[in-house]
This record gives structure tokens, C-alpha cells and sequence, in this order.
């Protein structure tokens, strides 16, 4: 007589075969055969977001998810422990890169643990030495499959990298959690209170917006007459104009506007990277 543990695992063959009765011939064709397991109830529908995420992260690159220079929180050198400490906890990471002259010069990443000492042992101003703290820095091309990532983050034992163009210049960095986020989608935690604003110019003239951002504020930033009765936000009249989630790096124009999908995953799109021929208002307002 078959034990209980021997059946469930002939069902679960079973349902496997049955997934794959037609030979897929590309990442497409095993989606759209996950899809229709999830759609006779053989797979959960959070197991297929996440079976999508395995498969995205072959085809993602460190540039699609990494967190730009821009947005980066680092850690001057030349300061004190006592002008450490309050970046540390105002952020909420565990991980800084501490730079030199500039954001270009990363000489080393560190770790808010390592000042427990500090705080606890008593340690002083005078005892701290940034440099004896420092650990190694670890470099990456923005061409850098996340799928080799991952694995050398786990061979490792590093959880971040900083992401370098063709030229060698800092474009942001990148963190294991960004990486898994891309499979498991959005991880949040107590920290995970961003109180940066909704849409922040660069220097190219570009901007870049939160796809939370609601099409009201939106339109009154830029005095624009974007509007769909049926979403409310800048993300879902993105999803609207196309009919699907966009994905990472996918670009649509609507209006005036160009977006750039910068930050997704398989759930909805967290950033997009704005360019526009209308002038934003206050420029207007500055040329009066």
C-alpha cells in the first residue's frame, strides 16, 4: 500500500508532466504554459509571479534595477563618527558605500553593525578609524546579468556591488535585496518610508517619477492635461495606454511625454524615467 508522502509525489509528477505535455521552445512558451497551469488551478497564482520572476532575472541587467547614482546615500570619508551615526539611522540601511573626493572615488562599503562597538563598548570619537572598518568594494558592469549576480553574491558573501559604465564612472549600485525583489517582488520593511518627493528633476534635464504618483499631481507639476477616469496614478495610465505591465527598460509615449520604465517587477512598476517637450511651469514662470 502507497504511503501518503509516495502519492504526493506522483500528483505532483503528474501535474508537472501535464504543465509540460507540449515542448516550449523559449522563456515565452514556458510562461504561457505556467499561465495556463495557474489558470486550472495546478499552480498558486503567487508561485506563478515568482516562477516569472526566476525566469526574468536571466534576461534583466544590473542597469534595470539598481538604484541611480542620484539616489544613492553615501558616507564622506573625511567625517566623523558623530556625522556617521545620524545618516545611518535617518536612512535605515545596513550597508553604505563611503566615498572620497567624489561619488566616482567608492573606497570601500560600511557596515552599520560595525559601530555597535561604539556605542556599546565604549568606544570614542577619538578610537574610531573609518579605514580599519572599511570592507572591500566590489565592482560591476551595468551589463551584469542578475541571474550571475545573485550567484556571486551568494558565493561570495557580499550583498552589494557598485554598478560602472563602459568608462568606469559610477552609474548607482546594487543589492541583493534588489535582486530578489525581482523574483519575490517588492520587500518591505520597517524602513521602507520614502519620503523623497514624487518627481525629481536631473541633471539631464530628464525627470524621474514615482509610479504612485497620482495623474493630478502630476499634470500640475508639469501643467499637463494627462487623464483617464478609470486610474488614478501615473503607473496604471502607463498600464492603460498599453493594455499590460510594462517591463523594465520598455518605453511609451503618451502626449507630450516620453516614459522610460526604470524600476518593476512582476507585480506592478515602482519608477519611470520622464523626458518631455513641454516645459515644466515654474521654468516658465523663471523666463517671464
Amino acid at each position: 500500500m502507497e504511503t501518503k508522502d509516495l502519492m504526493r509525489e506522483k500528483n505532483w509528477y503528474k501535474r508537472i508532466k501535464k504543465i509540460f505535455k507540449h515542448h516550449p521552445k523559449n522563456t515565452d512558451d514556458i510562461i504561457a504554459l505556467l499561465k495556463q497551469a495557474t489558470e486550472r488551478e495546478l499552480l498558486e497564482p503567487n508561485t506563478l509571479s515568482m516562477l516569472e520572476g526566476v525566469l526574468d532575472v536571466q534576461e534583466t541587467r544590473a542597469k534595470d534595477v539598481m538604484v541611480p547614482r542620484s539616489q544613492m546615500i553615501t558616507i564622506d570619508k573625511q567625517l566623523a563618527l558623530s556625522e556617521i551615526v545620524p545618516i545611518m539611522a535617518e536612512s535605515g540601511h545596513s550597508r553604505f558605500p563611503v566615498i572620497g573626493d567624489n561619488k566616482d572615488e567608492v573606497v570601500g562599503i560600511l557596515l552599520a553593525k560595525d559601530l555597535l562597538s561604539f556605542g556599546f563598548n565604549g568606544g570614542t570619537e577619538q578610537q574610531f578609524d573609518i579605514n580599519a572598518l572599511l570592507r572591500k568594494v566590489v565592482f560591476i558592469p551595468e551589463s551584469k546579468r542578475l541571474n550571475v549576480l545573485l550567484q556571486d553574491f551568494r558565493v561570495n558573501n557580499n550583498h552589494m556591488a557598485m554598478v560602472v559604465d563602459e568608462y568606469g564612472r559610477i552609474t548607482g549600485l546594487i543589492t541583493i535585496e534588489d535582486v530578489l525583489e525581482q523574483i519575490v517582488g517588492e520587500i518591505e520593511d520597517e524602513h521602507d518610508t520614502d519620503t523623497s518627493p514624487n518627481i525629481n528633476p536631473q541633471t539631464d534635464g530628464s525627470y524621474t517619477v514615482k509610479a504612485i504618483t497620482t495623474i493630478e499631481e502630476f499634470n500640475s507639476y508639469f501643467d499637463s492635461e494627462l487623464q483617464d477616469q478609470d486610474v488614478e496614478t501615473i503607473g496604471g495610465l502607463l498600464m492603460r495606454s498599453i493594455g499590460r505591465l510594462p517591463k523594465r527598460g520598455e518605453n511609451v509615449k503618451i502626449g507630450a511625454f516620453d516614459f522610460t520604465v526604470l524600476r518593476a517587477d512582476n507585480r506592478r512598476v515602482h519608477l519611470l524615467g520622464v523626458t518631455t517637450s513641454a516645459v515644466h511651469h515654474e521654468e516658465n514662470a523663471s523666463n517671464i
